[in-house]
C-alpha cells in the first residue's frame, strides 16, 4: 500500500503536508513530488509510469488556479487520483471547479479547498477496502473522533 502525493509548486507544500500527516497516522507509505503538468510534462509522465511500476495504489494531487495537474495525472494512469483544489486565486473556486469538472471517463475524486487531510483520509478508506487491519484502525479513528467531539458539546457563551 503506497500513496503518491504530487503538487505543482513548492508553495503548495504546507497545504499538502496534511495529506502526509494523515497517511503517517495510519502508517501508510508515501512519496511526495513537486511536478507541474505545464512546466515539466515529460517528467510528470515519467514519474507516473514509475509509480505504476512500483505498485502505488492512489495518487493525491494538489493544484491551484487552472488546476490541471490532477486531471492530467488521471489521463495518464488508471491509478485512482484524489484532487485537492488549492486556494491560489478566487478563493480556490477556480481550482475546485477545474478539478471536479472532469470529462466523462477520466474521473478525479475531489475534496474541499485546501483540505489535503481529507484526501489522505479518503486514500486510507479506499485502501481499507482490501486491508482488514487498516479497516480496524479506521474504525477506531472514527470512534475516537466521536468521543473527542462529545467532550465539547457543552460550552459557555
Amino acid at each position: 500500500m503506497k500513496v503518491a502525493i504530487i503538487f505543482g509548486s513548492l508553495s503548495d507544500k504546507e497545504i499538502m503536508s496534511n495529506a502526509a500527516k494523515c497517511l503517517k497516522e495510519f502508517n501508510i507509505e508515501y512519496k511526495a513530488f513537486v511536478l507541474s503538468a505545464h512546466r515539466v510534462p515529460e517528467l510528470l509522465k515519467e514519474t507516473i509510469e514509475n509509480l505504476e511500476k512500483e505498485d502505488f495504489s492512489i495518487i493525491i494531487a494538489g493544484a491551484g488556479m487552472a488546476a490541471h495537474l490532477p486531471g492530467v495525472i488521471a489521463s495518464l494512469t488508471t491509478i485512482p487520483v484524489i484532487g485537492v483544489p488549492i486556494n491560489a486565486s478566487l478563493q480556490g473556486m477556480d481550482a475546485l471547479l477545474a478539478i471536479v469538472q472532469m470529462p466523462k471517463s477520466i474521473p478525479v475524486a475531489t475534496v474541499g479547498i485546501n483540505n489535503s487531510y481529507n484526501a489522505g483520509l479518503l486514500a486510507v478508506q479506499i485502501l481499507a477496502i482490501s486491508n482488514k487491519d487498516l479497516k480496524e484502525k479506521l474504525s477506531k479513528f472514527r470512534i475516537d473522533m466521536k468521543e473527542n467531539f462529545k467532550k465539547n458539546i457543552n460550552v459557555e457563551l
